[in-house]
This record gives structure tokens, C-alpha cells and sequence, in this order.
């Protein structure tokens, strides 16, 4: 069998990308995990890369990071929005000299950016990852969702090209007039979210009593609507888990007394509290993709979701896990019922999860990206592959 070989990119086939993020580390979101992926994988092809965010250490993967000007957000304090000039952000390009401009999760920050590329003649490609209007309805922000459906179709009408994590989102900009939209999800660790880091000891420590866990991990914000776990909580058969950090865990932690509260945890620890749940459960219904949802499916614990957005194409309803109509308690607290009360089937829909996800590892998703990369810019891979 003839394998073939992508070489490294060297001289004049080696892209040199700038990428520009709402949002970065120590913030740890689906934005900063998707960009921090992107900048990992260009560094291990040899491209060169920068990064222009809100916050951020000095570098990432080798990658100079510039911290962008900011505010934070008056009714999410941990959560600063960049509100970089076009003139630093010109700067910017005219010295990094990027062939493309990767706008990640665009909004305040992304839209000068996009003004400044388009300026420039610089082609840009849009990733679309937060719903800013189904964000703005949920807090009730007056004149918000008409405000944040005028500056999406501003900014992904700015661009070379838009890329939309599901067929959802993809629907979601179409409705809005934007155009020249593909498909590119989200890539899992299959190594970091594995069944094998099932930890009976994490076990016994979020449940001495021997109960089952049911978790939630992600933000602990309102958007989330996590009020969905009250109909859940003190069930004597399972302990509920979150996972995460945010503006409503004080008021969470008052409305749900007997839940874990594990707070933002990272690397193996992370991956061996997603493998010691049995059932994983999400309610917000505004997700363009649903990142944790696909890491608990790589752990093989079944999820129970809304049919809405992007969990409509992560989860294979009845066979990795369940999808209940948004908003409906009664929906979910069948389905979590059915995967509680039934070992058999946790068990089968166990493993139809961890093979869900088999084949969208990070690699095969950023490969794609570069192609997009190469597509607006011009910029061609090196002939010849090699052969072995």
C-alpha cells in the first residue's frame, strides 16, 4: 500500500497567518480551545503565526502574542471584549505582512479587523463560533439581537471566506444574507478524552455513597441555561457534576446545594472527570457547535442534549446519546432516567459514543483549514508529496 506524506511546508509554500481572537487564555472557552489547537498545529507544520487577543500570556506555541485593548463586560466581569483601534491593528499587519487573517469568533475585536484586512487587500477568513444574537436575546440586552445580527452579516460580508462549525450555524448565516459559508467543525483529542481515564478514586470522591454522576461541563453562564438542572437535582439515584467557571456559579450553587461544583479544571484532570461520568448533559440551546459534548463522546459517556444547533450534528441521537426538545424538562429528565435506570444501555450507547468521534481528530480538521488557507490566499502546498 502507498502511503503518502505531506512534507513540511518550507520557502514559498509556508503560509504566514495572523490570527485575531475575541478571546484567549486564562480565559478557557470553545474560542480559546479551537485557537489554541490552530496555533499548535501550525507550529508543528512550520508555518509562522501571531496572535492578536483580548488577553494572553507573551506567547503560544512558539507564536508571539500582542494583547489587544479591552473592556470587560458589565454583566460578565471575567469576560474582556477587545476594543483594539484600526490603526494598532494596521500596524500590526503592515509588520507581521500575513497572507491570510484568521478571524476567530468574531465580533467588536474581529470587525476591525476585518475593516483593516479588507483595507489592505489582505484575505481573511471568518470562524464562526458564538452566536452573538441568540447572546444577546438570553440577556436580554435592549436592541441587542438586531444589533448583533447587523454586525454579523458586517463582518462575514468583509471576508474571503466564512467557515461554520455545523449545519445549524451554516442555516443561522445563511438567514442572515451571508454568503461563500463551508463547513468546518471542531477536531477532539481522542488521546486527552479517552475511556481509559475512568478514575474510580474521582468517583468516590465526588459520590462516597456509591450514586452515579451526571455532569455538565462549560461555562456556568446564563446563556447556558442551566436553571434546566434543578429538575435534576438531589435525584437519590445519581449526583449531579459541573465543571467550569463563570458569572452564575454563585447563584448556581445556592440553587443546586447537592451538586459538585469542581470549578475550571484542565488537562488530565479534566479528562478523567469527563470519563468517570455516566451520563453527560447539556441545556443551552444556542451552541454552534458543542465542544464538550463531543469531548464527553470521546470519553464514551452518553450525552443528553438539545436538538438545536450544533448538537444536532455532534450527537447520533438514539445511538451516542439522546436529543430532547430545548427547554423541555420533561424530555430531559426522560432521557437521563432511561441511561440511569437501564446499565445495558449505558453501556451500549457507551461505546457507540467513543466511535462516533473516531475520525474527527484535530489533525484531520486543521489540515482542512490550511487548505482553506491556501484557497483564499493563493498560496499553494509544495508539489510532490512524498511517496512510501
Amino acid at each position: 500500500m502507498t502511503i503518502l506524506h505531506a512534507p513540511r511546508p518550507t520557502g514559498s509554500d509556508r503560509l504566514r497567518v495572523l490570527v485575531v481572537s475575541e478571546s484567549f487564555l486564562p480565559q478557557v472557552n470553545g474560542v480559546t480551545n479551537s485557537v489554541r489547537r490552530v496555533l499548535e498545529h501550525l507550529a508543528a507544520e512550520g508555518h509562522v503565526a501571531e496572535l492578536v487577543a483580548p488577553t494572553g500570556p507573551a506567547s503560544y506555541a512558539g507564536f508571539p502574542v500582542t494583547v489587544a485593548r479591552g473592556a470587560s463586560l458589565p454583566f460578565y466581569r471575567d469576560f474582556r471584549i477587545g476594543l483594539e483601534t484600526r490603526r494598532r491593528l494596521r500596524f500590526v499587519m503592515q509588520r507581521f505582512r500575513p497572507d491570510v487573517v484568521h478571524l476567530a469568533s468574531p465580533a467588536t475585536l474581529g470587525h476591525q479587523a476585518a475593516l483593516v484586512a479588507q483595507e489592505l487587500g489582505i484575505p481573511a477568513v471568518a470562524v464562526y463560533q458564538t452566536d452573538l444574537v441568540g447572546f444577546a436575546l438570553r440577556y436580554g440586552i435592549a436592541g441587542g439581537p438586531r444589533a448583533m445580527a447587523r454586525l454579523t452579516t458586517r463582518i462575514h460580508g468583509r471576508v474571503a471566506r466564512t467557515l461554520a462549525p455545523s449545519s445549524a450555524s451554516m442555516r443561522q448565516l445563511a438567514d442572515l444574507g451571508v454568503a461563500d459559508t463551508h463547513l468546518w467543525p471542531r477536531g477532539v483529542d481522542l488521546e486527552a478524552f479517552h475511556p481509559g481515564r475512568r478514575d474510580d478514586a474521582v468517583r468516590d470522591r465526588i459520590a462516597p455513597d456509591g450514586r452515579l454522576l451526571v455532569g455538565y461541563v462549560g461555562r456556568l453562564a446564563a446563556e447556558k441555561e442551566l436553571d434546566l438542572l434543578v429538575h435534576l437535582h438531589a435525584d437519590p439515584r445519581f449526583r449531579l457534576v459541573l465543571v467550569g467557571g463563570g458569572p452564575e456559579e454563585g447563584r448556581l450553587r445556592r440553587l443546586l446545594p447537592d451538586a459538585h461544583f469542581a470549578g475550571v479544571l484542565h488537562g488530565a484532570e479534566l479528562g478523567a472527570v469527563y470519563a468517570s461520568l455516566d451520563v453527560f448533559v447539556h441545556t443551552g440551546r444556542h451552541e454552534t457547535f458543542c465542544q464538550s459534548a463531543q469531548e464527553a463522546l470521546a470519553s464514551g459517556v452518553p450525552v443528553v442534549a438539545p436538538r438545536s444547533g450544533g448538537p444536532v450534528d455532534v450527537v447520533a441521537d438514539e445511538v451516542a446519546g439522546f436529543l430532547y426538545s430545548p427547554g423541555d424538562v420533561g424530555e430531559l429528565g426522560g432521557f437521563v432516567d432511561r441511561l440511569v435506570d437501564d446499565a445495558l444501555l449505558r453501556r451500549r450507547v457507551s461505546r457507540a459514543a467513543r466511535l462516533s468521534v473516531a475520525d474527527r481528530s484535530w489533525r484531520a480538521v486543521n489540515d482542512a483549514l490550511v487548505d482553506h488557507y491556501r484557497e483564499v490566499s493563493g498560496v499553494p502546498a509544495r508539489a510532490g508529496l512524498l511517496a512510501g
